[in-house]
């Protein structure tokens, strides 16, 4: 059994037992847990349900692991030929972690 989550503007495939890297957001210091109620697929065997756009009453239940790390460092460098300009600057983004216990719906 899977489902097809979205967040923040990407779609993650979630399966019981997996460790996700989503975007991280804002929860209180004692929730340990997050729901996902944005589901576009639930596949269970061979069924599925497809939502239009979501799943009406799906959720993603899932642990949070770890609640904020960084992603790799991305170098971002600007140049323009012949005019003596180039600028470089880095970001690196910042996840949350989670292992996804149960999937509803």
């Amino acid at each position: 059994m899977y489902a097809i989550i979205e967040d923040s503007g990407s779609q993650i495939k979630a399966s019981v037992g997996a460790v996700l890297t989503v975007d991280l957001r804002d929860l209180p210091e004692n929730a340990k847990s997050v729901t996902f109620d944005h589901v576009l697929l639930i596949c269970k065997d061979t069924a599925a349900k497809v939502g239009t756009p979501y799943v009406a009453g799906a959720t993603v239940v899932a642990e949070v692991i770890d609640r904020e790390f960084k992603g790799e460092k991305i170098d971002i460098f600007k140049y323009k030929r012949r005019k003596g300009y180039h600028k470089k600057i880095g970001h690196r983004q910042r996840y949350m972690r989670v292992k996804v216990s149960a999937i509803n719906g």
